[in-house]
């Protein structure tokens, strides 16, 4: 991209921006044809369809046949893919997301324990009660990630769930695995289900401290047993 192609596509984006900044632009809305940006901004039509394709990959337009380009805000789209390459280039590993979600979801639980409904928590008991029953593993991550989901909900902040369901949707086939191997040993899978029975009952009760505390406990099982495949020098799937 040259110098001249790449300031009309930010002014295209920052157009977009200034819109949102007046409020002439809101989440859902649809955005003005690319013939009429165009002929706003004084660029040219592949300059706008450069510029709305990018904000596209990013998740914050959303195009849709026959009925032109939307404002949206999935930041979730944004993380995953971003997430994803740092994978496929070697730039980041499994230990390092999981240990970027040791300290995501200490916060989570933290907030979650101050704003968690009775329906929640009565859920998430529910849930770590079941994990510890479940003879199948495979079901018994997905009550694990549920569990997760829920408290991540509960903590009411949208930026921790962008980026919570971000890295789930990255590594999900990653979590089940390393689910799956933590239940074959029986001292693990002990020292699990009990870390997810103490988050539980501590958001249950409002205190952050024991909810943060049973966060690490769960990722230091589950760290442990990613550092065990590493060393190993086993593929986690």
């Amino acid at each position: 991209m040259n110098d001249r192609s790449e300031r009309t596509y930010e002014k295209v984006v920052n157009y977009i921006q200034s819109e949102i900044w007046k409020g002439n632009l809101k989440r859902g809305e649809r955005l003005p044809p690319e013939r009429e940006l165009a002929e706003l901004l004084g660029v040219g039509r592949n300059s706008v369809r450069e510029a709305l394709r990018t904000m596209s990959l990013m998740g914050f337009v959303s195009s849709v046949h026959g009925a032109g380009n939307y404002l949206t805000c999935d930041l979730e789209q944004n993380l995953s893919a971003s997430f994803r390459m740092m994978l496929l280039l070697g730039e980041t590993n499994y230990l390092q997301v999981s240990q970027l979600r040791r300290g995501l979801e200490s916060e989570t639980a933290r907030l979650a324990a101050g704003r968690i409904l009775p329906g929640q928590a009565n859920r998430l008991m529910d849930l770590a009660v079941k994990m510890k029953e479940e003879p199948d593993p495979l079901k018994g991550g997905q009550y694990d990630q549920e569990f997760h989901d829920l408290m991540c909900n509960a903590s009411g902040n949208k930026l921790i769930q962008a980026v919570f369901g971000a890295m789930l949707a990255t590594v999900n086939d990653f979590i089940t695995t390393v689910y799956q191997r933590i239940m074959a040993d029986q001292e693990q899978a002990h020292a699990l289900h009990q870390a997810h029975i103490r988050l539980a009952e501590a958001l249950a009760r409002h205190d952050e401290l024991e909810a943060i505390r049973a966060t690490f406990n769960h990722f230091e099982v589950v760290n442990t047993n990613i550092q065990k495949d590493e060393l190993a020098g086993r593929r986690i799937f």
